[in-house]
């Protein structure tokens, strides 16, 4: 390895982009390319880093297995960062396993960091947990070691174990400070953020309050008969009822949980459950049917009892009847809080983030953008959404963890 290329790869480690691209600017070999690569990404360009590094992989000869993952990983690293999540994982894998036949450890670890962190974002955590278990953290640098503390934090926040995250959190700021690298700074800083921002909003005949992430793992640890507007379930300790593939049934329990202790009339359920129609006697009919499927859904929870005017609830055991849902509520919610997380999405990572077809996604992210709530840039493959930052927005933490397919 020249001395341009050590230089300029001291010069990225130490956070100086700018000075390692102004001693290979020039150059086309590949070790060039690849530093070449890695500088654009950490300024920004992931579009330009992804073709350096592209390049660079193409450029080492055969001999360079190593050197040639090593770019693959970086190329996975940026598609990460760029929420290209639709990126080709048995690259990835490939290049992990070839890392790990020739010794290197560390960017072995790397790579499945990043297979783990995309499926976190995708809500696959089951998977996750099982690749981060055979994940050891042991021999890893800080800088490493800060990124897999991220990954327990981020596990522990979607399975609502604040106490775990937390803990978790301070580990990987005291890694990311000895490491010194301002932007894992930055990254831990605003996972820590979502500890303390509303998570929820509750709605209870008290009636609503926001809530963070603590305040939502000690309602569903309560006694509480709980309407999960953001996961889609009924739940009362320990028992839950999953009502994502059924939209109608949990349409009538949240209309009957907010009206609790009271009844809703007929006529507003048939409005709510079935868009707004006038009720008639056909709806009037299918009413009744679908409230004796809920009656089902809810036996080992509540009960639907009938009134003069249309239904109530009735808890079995619980001594409250709650709703909880995301702090801002909207059409397109889901969307909102993956982008919620400041980071530039592509439509095809929207699309796999949320279980949703890429037509859904781009149609919600249209109608978004003409209500400016979404901003746009870039064409082609290359576009980006992202949305600001607002006080009590939509958050993923509380969304299912494998929404439904359309």
């Amino acid at each position: 390895m020249d001395s341009l290329i050590t230089a300029a790869a001291l010069a990225l480690a130490s956070g100086d982009a700018l000075g390692a691209l102004n001693r290979v600017a020039l150059r086309e070999d590949a070790p060039a390319l690849a530093l070449r690569g890695i500088a654009m990404a950490r300024l920004g360009d992931f579009v330009r880093a992804k073709a350096l590094l592209r390049r660079a992989a193409g450029a080492f000869g055969p001999s360079e297995a190593v050197a040639r993952a090593r770019c693959i990983v970086a190329e996975a690293e940026i598609a990460l960062a760029s929420r290209d999540l639709r990126w080709p994982t048995k690259a990835l894998e490939a290049a992990r396993a070839t890392l790990d036949r020739h010794g290197d450890r560390l960017n072995a670890a790397h790579a499945r960091s990043l297979e783990i962190r995309r499926l976190l974002l995708i809500g696959q955590l089951d998977e996750a947990e099982q690749r981060l278990a055979a994940l050891d953290p042991g021999p890893l640098p800080p800088a490493s070691r800060a990124v897999y503390e991220l990954i327990v934090a981020g596990l522990a926040m979607r399975r609502l174990q604040t106490k775990a995250a937390r803990a978790a959190l301070e580990r990987a700021e005291h890694a990311a400070r000895r490491a010194g690298i301002q932007e894992l700074i930055a990254e831990i800083e605003q996972a820590s953020r979502a500890l303390t921002a509303p998570a929820a909003r509750l709605i209870s005949r008290d009636g609503e309050q926001l809530l963070q992430l603590a305040d939502v793992e000690a309602l569903l640890r309560s006694d509480a008969f709980v309407v999960d507007a953001c996961r889609l379930t009924m739940r009362h300790g320990r028992l839950v009822v999953p009502l994502a593939r059924r939209p109608v049934l949990f349409s009538l329990a949240r209309a009957l949980a907010e009206a609790w202790p009271g009844d809703v009339p007929r006529g507003t359920l048939i409005a709510q459950a079935f868009r707004g129609k006038e009720a008639d006697e056909s709806h009037r009919a299918r009413l009744r049917v679908e409230i004796g499927r809920l009656r089902q859904a809810m036996q080992p929870l509540a009960e639907v009892t009938a009134t003069k005017a249309g239904f109530a609830l009735l808890p079995i055991r619980a001594q409250e009847v709650v709703v909880l849902t995301q702090p801002i509520e909207d059409e397109h919610a889901a969307v909102l809080a993956c982008l919620a997380d400041g980071e530039a999405w592509s439509s095809s990572g929207l699309s796999l983030a949320l279980g949703a077809s890429q037509r859904t996604v781009q149609r919600a992210l249209d109608e978004l953008l003409l209500a400016g709530k979404v901003q746009a840039f870039g064409r082609g493959p290359a576009r980006r959404w992202t949305c600001p930052l607002l006080p009590g927005f939509a958050t993923t933490l509380l969304l299912p963890a494998s929404l439904p397919s359309e």
